[in-house]
């Protein structure tokens, strides 16, 4: 038997029951109930559709009928357990089907009998269903289920014990009108010493659940700054981190966490935290639960941390816990190894922020989200060693969740991976603020990455269609991109190729989007983010700035469009309230308090007026009289109150059956209504090419006439071109010459370079020359003396000597002045091959702006001999339609 039959047999036996309620029917539909809870459909049941959507409604209507027998009610309450397992569906059973009002009309009708199966299973059921939920003021029996709690507190059995705190530590926290209404009770202290005395308890789920309601009722009261003293709190501390660490099992372990949160909001208690002595110890035992597979543990784990990174002084101590032992190479131990800890912390957390996508989405969000906060305390407090370590780490883990999902694209998993997107680059910003890990990020990010995502994430913003799913991936793909984009700003200047990457992106009209909705946006953030952007993208020349501005007074008026909605909701909350949520029945008129006061007023003043005259003892029996009648017809107002209470249970379920059909019809409609619009617009534009075609036919003669004259006038152009091709032809003949004359000149330059080198050297050796004659010169002078006889002749050869000297001398300076020309000579034509050169580049962006020029006309001319020849052959199509030629 399939899950469909199945679901018929149920939805056939529950409609006999309600028919014909009888213990055969009640029979059937337990087996069928039985067979339904073997298949595993509880996602199936939330499906929305229409069989699920009713069999589920019926099946709450029968457990709410008080003639329904506990058998039966606890068959479908055990059904709404296994249900009630799953985030997802639990959510939905309370939101669209109203659970909470069923479990609590079945406890108020057995309220006589606490400790009975029924009452306990609806407990347990409770418990799952409203934990992390909002309940409305206006559910039914809620105040009555308040009352009932508080009265079961005090119990000794601890089964029953056990899901009465753990109801009532749901329903008040957060929830203002709980509160209120427990702090309005007569026995409120009474309360309270029942719930200090379970503090004792042995069971540390009974103490966690008895703090987490003290907290939520006491902790801004006289009371609470009693319980949570600076002397106490020292205490709670240990308590809370211990039943963490090692709770009685995962649900111990999620109320403990949801306790430290909510203290953490108070500052005295979270100064209190900062100067626990033992909190980095406490620290590092939390952080060792990162090393569990259970993800339920890891993020309840990852939300606690998150939550003390929330302040400045948990955060620090946190960030020297996970980093500053960080060692990469350090090898793994276990978890009560000594050296081997501080390297568990930095792997686990990335870890779990490398998750796929299907695994859960708190998961690796928080994680990445703690990194985050992690990373910004480490930068501002400058751990710059174990944090370069681990982000060496971190960086090719963040650049592979950048990847986008393979396989078919769908839109909750696209959804998952612009989120993730989103925060990954929250990271990598925060890591740009630091310059070392800044030079790290843009050694590993390629600008190919970058581009790839934001296409990516502009057709994700551009392609949605349907307003529920695809408006929420719009949304957070528009964040993902703007982010993206403020990376690519950061490091525009330092990765290859990004700045003309990123100015392209600004340019490209998708970008539109994004845009706007980021600067119609209620968070500032946002609105930052995109200014920044919407600066550098200004001054671009093919920004589309009037297209953002259209979208963005779109933006504006949807807004407006939704706060008028907004303003007419709460008349129709007020109406419904009056028919299913006040305490008496709608027909009946309540008087406001104004009216009263008013009235208590004039009686006041007619009594003191006519006191004189009316004697006291006629007053009072008129009072009496008015006194019982109002007795009477408050007992029966209470009768009705309890009518119309089931009631109101029948029509919410009623109403959430009516939703789920409204839903499905709505669905079909828009898709109905999409399959019109499309034939509608096939037809506009069928329509409209019919039209374009005759208008295209009456205008044809026109169009010859005036293509003629343009013809006339691309004739000229072609003449004007072959005159500019003339020119060119003379420039490119100059230009050839030129270049012939500098490599003459080039050559010309290289010989003179030779001449003057060999100068060099003869001048060299003509001066070691004239030091050689020199020395013989001095040598001679000190022979004179000894030599008086051959003075004569060595007077004669000395002075032939001088004269040669001389004229050595005078070639030397000749030749010195001939250097100095030859080097005057190279200087001026090497500002003639300067000036050549430059003639040269001239002339060839010159034959470049030619030649587009030419490349334009050509084209346009080749366009408007295609429009001649077209033209032509549609004209004499009926005359001659296998030959008609059209030539200039």
């Amino acid at each position: 038997m399939d899950t469909t039959t199945c679901l018929k047999s149920l939805l056939l036996a529950v409609r006999q029951h309600r028919n014909h309620s009888s213990a055969a029917t009640a029979s059937q539909l337990r087996r069928q109930i039985s067979l339904l809870s073997g298949f595993e459909c509880c996602r199936f049941l939330i499906s929305g559709q229409v069989l699920p959507s009713e069999c589920l409604s019926g099946l709450l209507d029968v457990a709410g009928d008080p003639k329904s027998s506990p058998g039966l009610a606890g068959s479908i309450i055990s059904l709404l357990a296994q249900m009630a397992s799953d985030d997802e569906v639990r959510e939905a059973l309370h939101s669209s089907y109203n659970v909470t009002s069923t479990l609590a009309s079945i406890i108020h009708c057995n309220r006589a009998t606490p400790e009975e199966p029924l009452v306990l299973q609806c407990l347990q059921v409770l418990q799952k269903v409203t934990y992390n939920v909002k309940i409305l003021p206006c559910t039914s029996y809620i105040d009555e289920l308040i009352n009932f709690l508080m009265q079961n507190i005090k119990s000794c059995n601890d089964e029953m014990i056990k899901p009465c705190l753990g109801l009532m530590a749901n329903l008040c926290r957060h929830i203002s009108s709980v509160q209120t209404h427990v702090k309005s009770q007569s026995n409120v202290k009474v309360l309270y010493r029942s719930l200090i005395d379970l503090l004792a308890h042995n069971s540390l789920t009974v103490v966690i659940y008895a703090l987490s309601i003290l907290a939520s009722l006491t902790l801004n009261e006289q009371e609470g700054q009693k319980l949570f003293n600076a002397e106490n709190i020292h205490q709670t501390f240990p308590l809370i981190f211990n039943i963490t660490i090692n709770g009685d099992g995962t649900l111990t372990r999620n109320y403990a966490v949801d306790l430290l949160v909510d203290l953490l909001k108070n500052a005295k208690i979270a100064d209190h935290l900062t100067n626990y002595r033992l909190l980095p110890e406490c620290l590092s035992e939390v952080l060792g639960l990162l090393h569990s597979k259970d993800p339920e543990t890891a993020a309840k784990v990852l939300e606690l941390l998150v939550a003390l990174c929330s302040v400045p002084g948990l955060r620090r101590i946190l960030c020297e816990t996970t980093f500053c032992s960080f060692k990469p190479r350090l090898q793994p131990r276990g978890r009560k190894g000594g050296t081997g800890r501080p390297l568990e912390p930095g792997v686990a957390l990335l870890q779990w922020s490398t998750r796929p996508l299907q695994a859960s989405e708190r998961c690796y969000l928080r994680a990445l989200d703690l990194t985050t906060q992690l990373f910004v305390e480490a930068i501002s407090s400058h751990m710059s060693g174990p944090v370069h370590s681990f982000a060496d780490l971190l960086l090719p883990a963040l650049l592979g969740l950048l990847q986008p999902p393979e396989g078919p694209e769908e839109s909750a998993l696209l959804k998952k991976h612009c989120v993730r997107m989103g925060r990954v680059m929250d990271l990598l910003l925060v890591l740009s603020g630091d310059d070392f890990l800044k030079t790290l990020v843009s050694k590993q990010l390629k600008s190919e990455l970058c581009v790839s995502q934001v296409e990516l994430l502009l057709s994700s913003t551009v392609s949605s269609n349907c307003p529920a799913t695809d408006s929420l991936l719009s949304q957070v793909s528009s964040e993902a991109l703007l982010k993206t984009l403020e990376l690519m700003s950061c490091l525009k200047h330092q990765v290859l190729d990004m700045e003309t990457c990123f100015y392209q992106i600004l340019q490209d009209q998708r970008i539109v989007t994004p845009l706007s909705l980021a600067i119609t946006s209620s968070q500032r953030e946002h609105v930052q983010a995109a200014l920044r952007i919407l600066f550098e993208a200004a001054p671009l020349p093919d920004f589309p700035s009037i297209v953002l501005g259209d979208s963005i007074a779109a933006n504006n008026s949807c807004h407006q469009r939704e706060a008028e909605l907004c303003g007419q909701r709460p008349q129709c909350l007020e109406l419904r309230s009056s028919g299913k949520g006040s305490s008496v029945p709608a027909n009946i008129s309540v008087p406001s308090r104004q009216n009263i006061d008013a009235l208590i007023e004039k009686l006041q003043n007619s009594m003191e007026e006519n006191m004189k005259d009316i004697h006291m003892s006629e007053v009072i029996d008129v009072y009496e009289q008015k006194i019982s009648a109002l007795a009477s017809k408050e007992a029966h107002l209470e009768d009705l109150l309890e009518a119309k209470c089931l009631a109101v249970a029948q029509a919410d379920r009623l109403i959430a059956q009516y939703r789920c059909q409204r839903a499905q019809a709505e669905a079909e409609a828009r898709k109905l209504a999409g399959l019109l619009k499309e034939a509608e617009l096939r037809k506009e534009d069928v329509q409209q090419q019919l039209d374009e075609r005759l208008l295209e036919v009456q205008r044809v003669k026109m169009d010859v006439q005036q293509l003629l004259q343009h013809n006339d006038r691309l004739q000229s152009v072609s003449e004007e071109h072959q005159t500019l091709k003339g020119a060119y032809n003379g420039l490119l003949n100059r230009y050839n010459d030129n270049e012939r004359l500098l490599k003459e000149l080039q050559a010309a330059h290289v010989s003179l370079t030779q001449q003057a080198e060999n100068l060099k050297r003869t001048n060299e050796a003509l001066r070691l020359q004239q030091d050689r004659i020199l020395a013989e010169v001095s040598e001679k002078e000190k022979r004179i003396e000894h030599l008086n006889a051959e003075s004569v002749e060595k007077d004669e050869r000395i002075s032939d000597l001088q004269g040669a000297l001389k004229r050595d001398q005078d070639q030397i300076s000749e030749m010195e002045g001939n250097v100095s020309v030859l080097r005057k000579e190279l200087n001026k034509m090497e500002q003639a091959r300067k000036d050549v050169s430059i003639k040269a580049s001239s002339l060839e962006l010159q034959k470049v702006q030619l030649e587009t020029k030419l490349q334009k006309k050509e084209e346009e001319l080749n366009k408007n001999m295609q429009m001649i020849a077209m033209i032509h052959s549609l004209s004499s199509a009926k005359a001659h339609p296998d030959t008609a030629n059209v030539s200039l």
